[in-house]
């Protein structure tokens, strides 16, 4: 009689990942070094930020403004949220390399899963325990501030704020820390790099800290809005450069600053359709000709997608330049535009955060702003080169929007102050950007072919390429006209 054997009970992607998600959930319970911390972080960890409220609210109320003492509750409460969940940083760090290391890697990878499927039951395991700690601590605070005097009842929209803001915090460090774990070949390196996650949560609870002595609750949710998308893009990108195969062949990472130096060269000598091939010393020799008729028109074409996205970033500039200045006018007579003098421009050299109105100083701070946007996509993905795009140009939308509010032409002003220099500014500016927003952005989504490292280095070439053969010239020669030739069009235009 033939045996019927039964097939293996089908599962969507969720089911398949929650295989992995209950297993290591169960493992992390056996643990009492695990569970034992969870445990004084959410139920002892509350009771004692109940006794410094109630020592706090009495000791304060008598020196200070009460409304002060009141707004010490919320910030309470989000920290009775954020330490358990500090701790899931430590648990995701161990998800793969922790694993590696005890040699116990090999049955998960080898399990009939996809690599999505693995790497989202790993991040889950890794979230589901210090964030159900998180909301118990949060409810034994509450609950224990309700019932002890003086009572403190938080309104609705603050609690579930809490909740979400714990949440997405909790989101973007457990996304962060296993994208750092399957990346890694020992726990050591792991903890090294989780300072990139670490520094910049520590002091974003800073910034939520002084919104909430501020009590503008409404900004917080723009907090949690933007950590959500930081949380989907870590999760993506993780999700991108997970490889199993890799993660069992990866051995010991070595810094070699020789290698690095070379294929950096490399990467910046060869034409881009070239980039790829190592091993092509022909290919990697200078020629200016080449870089202008060749590489520099390619690489603008390769990089029509940011340049797009920059575009877009300069849109919503003008707009929200518009909006703030309709907010904010000037007050009437607060400055005019007639008769104007030589001795005007020299008095701004006495503005706070205002570059001298020579050559080499308006040249530095152009280039200055372009070097810092492409460091900081490295740490943020690209999204602060937006941020800089959408302050820099926006406040010229905020000037242009005044001038038109008190009555002048605001043709004539663009003409002679923004024209004369801005017709090559504004296009570096904006190629700068989205080169530098591709530094951040191919961290995401390496080229096929690269690893993240050889991408990132691929990526600075080009950065640099197009920064010293285009960028450069333009700013330096739009800073000398800006120097030289646009103060004496405005004295024409607006002068006595």
């Amino acid at each position: 009689m033939a045996v019927q054997t039964v097939p293996r009970r089908q599962r969507g992607m969720l089911g398949s990942a929650m295989v992995i998600t209950r297993r290591e959930v169960r493992d992390s319970l056996k643990d009492w070094r695990i569970v034992s911390p969870v445990i004084v972080l959410t139920l002892i960890f509350p009771f004692i930020m109940d006794f410094t409220s109630r020592f706090a609210t009495n000791w304060v109320s008598q020196f200070t403004d009460p409304i002060l003492v009141e707004r010490l509750n919320p910030f309470l409460l989000m920290v009775v949220g954020f330490f358990p969940i500090s701790f899931s940083l430590i648990i995701a760090l161990e998800s793969f390399v922790g694993e590696k290391e005890r040699n116990s890697i090999e049955p998960i990878l080898s399990m009939p899963l996809s690599d999505l499927e693995l790497y989202l039951g790993k991040m889950l395991s890794s979230l589901a325990l210090p964030l159900l700690a998180a909301y118990l601590g949060i409810t034994v605070f509450l609950v224990t501030r309700m019932t002890t005097t003086p009572v403190w009842i938080p309104p609705l929209d603050l609690t579930l704020l809490m909740f979400a803001l714990t949440t997405v915090e909790a989101l973007v460090m457990v996304a962060g820390a296993v994208v750092v774990s399957s990346q890694t070949t020992s726990v050591r390196a792991a903890n090294l790099l989780a300072s990139f996650i670490i520094i910049p949560m520590a002091l974003l609870i800073q910034a939520e800290s002084v919104i909430m002595f501020y009590a503008d609750y409404r900004a917080l949710w723009w907090f949690v809005l933007a950590l959500f998308v930081i949380a989907i893009i870590l999760v993506r990108t993780g999700i991108r450069l997970f490889n199993r195969e890799e993660i069992l062949s990866r051995e010991m990472d070595e810094l070699h600053i020789k290698f690095i130096w070379r294929d950096f060269w490399g990467y910046f000598l060869r034409p881009p359709e070239l980039a790829g091939q190592r091993s092509n010393t022909v290919a990697a020799r200078f020629s200016l000709p080449r870089f202008y008729r060749h590489d520099i028109p390619l690489l603008l074409r390769q990089q029509r997608s940011a340049l797009l996205v920059i575009l877009l970033a300069v849109a919503a500039s003008a707009v929200f330049g518009v909006m703030f200045a309709r907010q904010y006018p000037v007050p009437d007579g607060a400055f005019s535009l007639e008769g104007l003098t030589a001795e005007t421009f020299q008095s701004l050299e006495n503005v706070p955060f205002m570059p001298s109105i020579t050559t080499p100083a308006i040249f530095i701070n152009n280039l200055r702003v372009i070097i810092l946007a492409a460091l900081v996509s490295v740490f943020s993905f690209g999204a602060l080169v937006l941020f800089l795009t959408l302050i820099n140009l926006g406040l010229v939308s905020f000037i242009i929007a005044e001038v038109t509010a008190i009555g002048l032409n605001p043709w004539l002003f663009v003409a002679a102050f923004i024209l004369p220099h801005g017709i090559l500014e504004i296009p570096a500016i904006i190629i700068g950007m989205a080169f530098a927003l591709r530094i951040g952005a191919v961290m995401m989504s390496p080229p096929d072919g690269l690893d993240v490292g050889q991408a990132l280095l691929l990526t600075l070439a080009n950065f640099v390429k197009i920064l010293v053969f285009v960028i450069v010239p333009l700013l330096l020669l739009a800073a000398t006209i800006e120097a030289n030739i646009t103060p004496h069009i405005v004295l024409a235009v607006y002068g006595r």
